[in-house]
């Protein structure tokens, strides 16, 4: 009997849907954990069978952005499903909520997008009084006492410095960098000494991360008995101001910052402000961190998007004194034994990996990729040259295939702003260009189908929408080199429970479906 051949090399549809987006007539002003399952029948419907996430990871206090996470390792507890908690259903639920609550709950779960100026907080005073609860009440000898101390031990290696650091901001908000030298440098007594002075703190960040973990671990089984796979998303750094490089100082550089060079949507390149790695250290210690990674992401995750992936050939360092950029490694023979070297690291635990190959990328780093057989993406919009558009149905088949990105305007947001020439370019596809003159220019049913029908069609293997783009909507995730509220926020004008019962968003799923089976994507 032959084995299963890995997802990227199955004829497959998913979608990009940011947990934090998803609504549920149970969540608490964001998506929770719970939901990447319960979002299953409506794939099932679809014909999707992968459900691609952005980072679950928590961010760098004081920002939202998950691609400047506090840890590699540490889920954000944003997303735990406080309903679900047994902790929280012996206080009473949201039963024991004072008029505060009821009123910050209620302006969360109607805002448009995320408030996370009212959920965080919410959350976490309820996560402190139920870890209070599980302190004094469960039994460490008990089956969730001993589960507790099971996780604790086998997460050890991330889990104790990420809660001492998450503890030690609460009391020192200013970067580490500006911390007591003591505790800025680690020293073991000052470490010991923090340690005891803030027991029970640190003992509740251990204790959320176990109960968002065991939640993601159970949606995850869940997503697989429905048949459907579920993918991660991995950060190419943590931010400066983070667990990770606290902990580890000997791997990160402080004398410039990492970004991506200049190209033809920014003549200056892009400054992202993280610390970039040491990468003879890493080498050194033959990319053990790289391992720990994807053993952490194999056990999470059935797929994996390698965030920035030539960054892992060749860092692009912006030196913070202002002067010349630079990558290291600097010679192209150095730059490929090394991004082979973390690849050949991360994936050793089996995680199957997809590769983020966009903007500036040598074409070294792309045959690499081949030689290895990692999909990179294949965005319609931007695969073309010299005023011609590649067509889908020319594609590698070791490829992801879609129109747009987490980073990009909605699809139907980009066609109607197409200037004449491009529209006309991109009319040389068959499939768009089947669409009547006097329909092309707006985004409409056929715009639509026919570009459905382009994009499913292709050889890629892989086909991953955005969720927006399975709607028609024009609302965006995330505008680059900006920051706000505006970013890594918003929410489904419709809740779960809505598009089960809606016969014209039902109806969107069915005509999904009927792309899926004409293409051969519904294995």
């Amino acid at each position: 009997m032959s084995a299963t051949p890995p997802i990227t090399q199955r004829r497959l549809a998913g979608v990009v849907l940011p947990l934090f987006s998803i609504r549920s007539q149970h969540d608490w002003g964001v998506g929770e954990l719970p939901d990447l399952a319960r979002v299953g029948p409506l794939l099932e419907r679809a014909g999707l069978r992968a459900l691609m996430t952005l980072p679950l990871l928590e961010p760098s206090p004081g920002q939202e952005s998950p691609y400047s996470p506090v840890s590699a390792f540490a889920l954000d507890p944003l997303y735990v499903a406080m309903d679900q908690v047994e902790e929280m259903k012996a206080l009473g639920g949201r039963d024991a909520f004072d008029d505060e609550d009821r009123g910050w709950l209620a302006v969360a779960r109607g805002a448009y997008h995320v408030r996370h100026d009212q959920v965080r907080p919410l959350k976490a005073r309820w996560l402190a009084r139920c870890h209070a609860r599980f302190a004094a009440e469960v039994d460490p000898a008990s089956e969730r006492g001993r589960d507790y101390a099971a996780f604790v031990a086998e997460h050890a290696h991330w889990l104790e410095p990420y809660a001492l650091f998450r503890t030690l901001k609460d009391h020192h908000p200013q970067s580490w960098r500006d911390w007591p030298e003591a505790l800025r440098d680690r020293a073991p007594e000052a470490l010991a000494e923090a340690a005891r002075a803030h027991a029970t703190e640190i003992e509740g960040r251990k204790y959320v991360q176990w109960i968002a973990f065991r939640q993601l671990e159970a949606a995850h089984r869940a997503l697989g008995e429905q048949g459907i796979f579920l993918g991660g998303d991995e950060p190419f750094l943590v931010a400066e101001d983070s667990a990770d490089v606290w902990a580890n100082q000997h791997l990160y550089r402080f004398d410039a910052t990492v970004g991506a060079p200049p190209d033809a949507f920014s003549a200056t390149g892009q400054d992202w402000g993280l610390p970039p790695y040491r990468w003879d250290r890493i080498a050194e210690l033959d990319y053990a961190l790289f391992r720990a990674r994807g053993r952490h992401a194999a056990a999470l995750f059935d797929l994996v998007r390698i965030d920035h992936v030539v960054g892992l050939y060749r860092t692009y360092n912006r030196p913070i004194d202002g002067g010349d950029c630079y990558f290291v490694p600097f010679h192209q023979p150095e730059q490929l034994a090394q991004g082979e070297a973390v690849l050949a690291a991360f994936s050793e635990a089996g995680a199957a990996l997809v590769a983020e190959d966009l903007g500036v990328i040598p074409d070294f780093v792309r045959e690499s990729l081949d030689r290895l057989e990692i999909p990179g993406f294949r965005v319609l919009r931007w695969e073309q040259r010299d005023g011609r558009f590649r067509q889908p149905a020319d594609w590698p088949a070791v490829s992801v295939a879609t129109n747009g990105t987490h980073d990009t305007e909605t699809t139907a947001a980009w066609w109607e702003a197409l200037p004449a020439w491009e529209r006309a370019a991109i009319r040389a596809i068959p499939e768009l260009g089947a669409v009547p003159e006097d329909l092309a220019d707006s985004w409409n049913h056929h715009v639509e189908t026919a570009l459905f029908e382009a994009l499913y069609g292709s050889p890629s293997h892989l086909l991953i929408l955005p969720i927006q783009d399975l709607f028609g909507l024009r609302s965006r995730i995330n505008v680059p080199n900006t920051v706000g509220p505006q970013n890594w926020s918003w929410r489904l004008p419709w809740s779960v429970e809505t598009i089960e019962r809606e016969d014209h968003l039902g109806a969107q799923l069915d005509s999904l479906a009927g792309h899926a089976r004409r293409s051969g994507r519904l294995e």
